[in-house]
């Protein structure tokens, strides 16, 4: 019997001021940092023992998994993936959530965040918001770097790198994964077997850890929020 603890990030800055992230390379808000501590708390409560981390490249996942790993006095190095990052929201990149719906009005937006193949319009190479010319990913093949994504291409890159680097590793251990709102759906879609409405109306919490149970044959037993407050009103499939 193995666990798979899902982690999205805590707030971000630009979670706070309600802007399309993506792949901008943002930080945590102080909100954020302390849903990260709760997190590490909520895991060392539980008393697993964590035999392997990963994380996407992006600091804001990065830096609640620091937090956690300091609560449980575990700082080894984790493995830091790009196939682990949010979900390109291309032109829509930066820009306000609030705004965009009165401008083009809930259910577009809606449509944007939440169709299964959806791509918004891609956004300009020349953008500052753009991976190209983001530092952290100076080291990603440029046919990697995508200019917008929908939620079905987020999901054959997340699942393509967890079934391929990850999976095989459960077995008799126990993973964590520190990531982000899509990736994270993204992998429930494939480990519970979700269909495209169901993941449509999957929402994942930020700083509340999902303990997933799973046994020998990669069967999930059963899986809960380890903040149950917080947790009371989301569906876990």
């Amino acid at each position: 019997m193995s666990y798979l603890i899902l982690v999205r990030h805590g707030q971000s800055t630009w979670n706070l001021e309600k802007r399309f992230t993506g792949w901008v390379d943002v930080d945590l808000t102080e909100n954020g940092k302390q849903e990260a501590r709760k997190a590490g708390e909520l895991i060392k409560n539980a008393d697993i023992k964590i035999n392997q981390y990963f994380s996407s490249l992006q600091l804001r996942a990065n830096n609640t998994l620091k937090i956690i790993q300091k609560i449980l006095n575990d700082e080894r190095a984790f493995v830091r993936a790009w196939e682990l990052n949010e979900r390109h929201y291309g032109a829509l990149t930066g820009l306000n959530k609030i705004e965009m719906s009165q401008r083009l009005g809930e259910e577009k937006v809606y449509q944007f965040r939440r169709s299964w193949d959806l791509r918004p319009d891609p956004l300009d190479k020349k953008s500052q918001y753009h991976p190209l010319n983001i530092k952290v990913y100076k080291d990603i093949a440029v046919e990697n770097i995508p200019d917008t994504e929908s939620l079905k291409d987020t999901y054959e890159r997340v699942t393509n790198y967890f079934k391929s680097q990850i999976e095989h590793g459960i077995k008799d251990n126990n993973f964590l994964i520190s990531a982000h709102g899509n990736s994270i759906r993204a992998l429930c879609k494939y480990l519970f077997k979700l269909d495209e409405n169901q993941i449509a109306k999957l929402e994942i919490p930020t700083g509340n850890p999902l303990l997933i149970n799973i046994n020998e044959n990669l069967e999930i037993l059963d899986c809960e929020y380890l903040d149950k407050e917080r947790a009371k009103d989301l569906v876990v499939y």
